[in-house]
Formats: structure tokens, sequence, C-alpha cells
């Protein structure tokens, strides 16, 4: 039996972290009013971002990923910006580049669309890999280096990316190393009749295809938050479990990759923002398992036969979540 109250946990959270249960909760809040229906997935998108972890959504096209990420950037008072990914988009054309510049007569770095808060790479997997590893740097370690230069990030900075799950033809699929750097992989999914209707109806109301979004953070509040989730406790045995969901992975006879650390890493990180976002300070086995898939899914590759049978990551994954000995905790 795991005790939470060993290392002086309370069942109240924490100054910091109460404070960030709120303002997540006004950010979620003003992104539902744009995006109806899907309140889970804004949920996971706030955690992520907590988290300070990238984030890829794969979707099919036209169920409001970019209206999504727009909208967080806005509701969380950061500067957004998108990039088209294409065949024939460049390196420069997302970190920047050195020109000439005659009235000074020396070159002069010249920022990308990469220097901002949230960017968006919207279909990514249609620009080619050298194009692509041009984002790999600055999703973990928060800089690009130029000509050996190194340049800081803003604060914070994380990726959204989307990608199609159909049309594979003329993309060029993420490598593992990249989709590792990724947090979580969200889906939006069809909406249902009644939120459809509504959806229909909010436009009618507005008069206009754009929404009106209010700012309810900052860049720096961001900062703040990301740091109070590290006040978050985590008992040594949930660890543990941690560790074993992920090692059950690589055990797995129809898996022929399983997670790496990273995955481990991921599941720590996202666990302690969901458990803020339930309004404690520490982190107990259900959110663990909230975050497994959406963080282990897009870590564990298949190996063909399974593929071929039909088998699905989630469904491994499911299983696991049932068969691994789940650490009892109490709070005291």
């Amino acid at each position: 039996m795991v005790k939470l109250s060993e290392n002086k946990s309370e069942t109240k959270a924490s100054s910091s972290v109460d404070k960030t249960n709120k303002a997540a909760k006004s950010i979620t809040d003003e992104i539902s009013n744009v995006v109806l229906g899907k309140e889970q997935t804004i949920e996971m998108l706030m955690a992520g971002v907590l988290a300070n972890g990238n984030i890829l959504f794969e979707d099919f096209p036209g169920l409001a990923k970019t209206l999504m990420s727009n909208t967080l950037a806005d509701a969380l008072g950061c500067e957004f910006k998108r990039i088209q990914f294409t065949p024939d988009l460049l390196p420069a054309d997302i970190t920047g580049s050195y020109f000439y510049d005659p009235e000074k007569n020396k070159f002069t770095f010249r920022e990308g669309p990469i220097f901002c808060n949230i960017l968006l790479a919207d279909e990514i997997n249609r620009a080619p890999p050298k194009t692509q590893a041009a984002l790999l740097e600055a999703m973990q370690e928060k800089q690009i280096t130029i000509e050996g230069t190194t340049h800081k990030l803003s604060r914070p900075f994380i990726v959204l990316a989307t990608q199609n799950p159909i049309e594979y033809e003329g993309t060029y699929p993420l490598p593992e190393a990249q989709m590792d750097r990724f947090l979580i992989k969200l889906s939006v999914g069809y909406p249902d009749e009644e939120v459809e209707t509504g959806i229909l109806q909010g436009r009618a109301d507005r008069k206009k295809d754009s929404f009106t979004v209010k700012a309810r953070a900052t860049p720096e509040k961001v900062v703040s938050m990301h740091d109070s989730i590290e006040d978050v406790y985590v008992k040594k045995e949930v660890m543990r479990y941690i560790v074993e969901l992920v090692q059950a992975t690589r055990r797995d006879h129809r898996v022929a990759v399983g997670s790496s650390p990273r995955g481990s890493l991921g599941l720590f990180k996202l666990s302690r923002a969901l458990a803020v976002l339930s309004g404690r300070d520490y982190v107990v086995p259900d959110d663990i398992k909230r975050a497994t898939i959406p963080v282990l899914g897009h870590r564990v590759i298949l190996k063909p036969e399974a593929r071929i049978r039909g088998v699905k990551v989630e469904e491994i994954l499911s299983e696991l979540l049932m068969t691994v000995e789940v650490p009892a905790v109490t709070v005291e």
C-alpha cells in the first residue's frame, strides 16, 4: 500500500499548483467555446502544454486541428505562427538564414517563423526529411544552430504538428527519431450530430467565419505554469509503475520496437500535468493510465505480421494496462 502522506504530500493542491489549475481551466473553457464537443481532446492538449511538450495531431482534414491550435495560442496570449509544409519547403524557410546587408557591409541573421511561442507545422509529412529535421533541435533543445551559431528560442516554445492519415502519396513519413520528440499524439475525431448542428448555429449567430478569443494568460504566465508542474509529487512506487508499463511494451511478442526511456519521461511529465488539471499536487495511477496511449501510442512499432493481422498499438497498450500490476495508493 503506497501512502502519499509519507512525503508530506497533501490532498489539497499546493498554492502554485492551485493557481495553475485555475488558469488552465480558464484557458480550456475559452478553447471549448470555439471548438465544440471536444472537451477530452482539449484537456489532453492543455496537459501537453503544461508539460511543455510538443504535440502531433493525426486526423482527417477539416476536423479543427488548425483551429484548435490557433485558438490555443490566442487563449495562451502567445505569439503564433503557422508553416504550411510542402515538398519544396527548405530548412532555411523554417529557421531563417544569414543574408548580406550592403548598408552594414556584413551578413545579418534574418529570423524564420520558428521564432515564436506556438509553431504550427501544418501537414508536416509533406516536406522532405531534411526539412523535417530542421525542427529536431528546436523541439528537443529549444534552440537552433545556424552557421555554427546557436540561437535560443522564445519561452515558451511548443511545436504543434498535423498530418493526414490518408493520402500518403507524395508524403514523407516522419522518422522514428522525430516521432519520439512529440510528447503526445492526438486525434480530434468527427463531431456527433448535435455538436455539428451547434457548429452551424454558432456560425449563423456570429455572421462571420472568424472567432473572438480572449487571452487568458501571457508567455510569462505559461512559463510559470510549467515551473509549477515541478511541484507535483510522484511516489517512487508510482514511478516504478511507469517503468513497468514501458518495459512491457518491449517484451510483447507483437512489438518490434518498444518505447524508449523518453516514453517513460513522457508518462512522468504528462501524468503530473493531468494531476494538476484534476486539482492535485500528486500523481495517482489513474493519471498514468490516461496518459499511456497518447504518450506511448506513437512510440511503439509493431512487427509486420501483427500489422497484417490488423493488430493496433492502442489494443496492445490497453491490454498492458490490464495486466501490469497497479500500485495501491491511499491518501492520508
